[in-house]
């Protein structure tokens, strides 16, 4: 057996399913609506998030089904190269696409499910759902996340 992680042998095309998932920090972010500049491209992220998102986990209520759901929820594992580019810079599909290791505080690296939340880098308890929400106002409820 390798001592090489699976995260650092394999491409994400490559990977198998449960290795696919468990890349995932749970830190939420993906689930938080973002505003884009037309003119730069540069992805704004608020503190809306999808009606899915359990505020106090963080974590998709009913993530099986959440695709067929959310219209625009995003399959992350269809997700182009360019399109990661929209993910949170601590992303670890994005980082992985780019070429670069996981963010030391991954549960990967740790071995601790909470290292995320321990991390601040989690949107547990700092969201507001998108049903409460003024959509016309997003630009109002920007937020600037610590990223890594």
């Amino acid at each position: 057996m390798s001592a090489t992680p699976f995260w650092e042998a394999k491409s994400l095309d490559a990977m198998t399913d449960a290795e696919w998932e468990s890349l995932c920090d749970g830190c939420g972010q993906c689930c938080l609506h973002k505003l884009v500049n037309d003119e730069t491209a540069d992805v704004f992220y608020t503190r809306v998030a999808c009606q899915l998102l359990d505020d106090e986990t963080g974590r998709c209520k009913r993530y099986a089904t959440r695709l067929e759901e959310v219209e625009d929820c995003l399959d992350v594992r269809r997700m182009s190269n360019a399109e990661l580019a929209w993910m949170p810079r601590s992303c670890a599909y994005r980082r992985l696409a780019e070429g670069k290791s996981l963010p030391r505080w991954h549960p990967l690296n740790t071995g601790d499910p909470q290292s995320t939340a321990n991390a601040y880098m989690a949107v547990a308890g700092r969201t507001i759902s998108e049903t409460v929400a003024d959509l016309d106002q997003l630009e109002a409820e920007i937020i600037e996340w610590v990223d890594t």
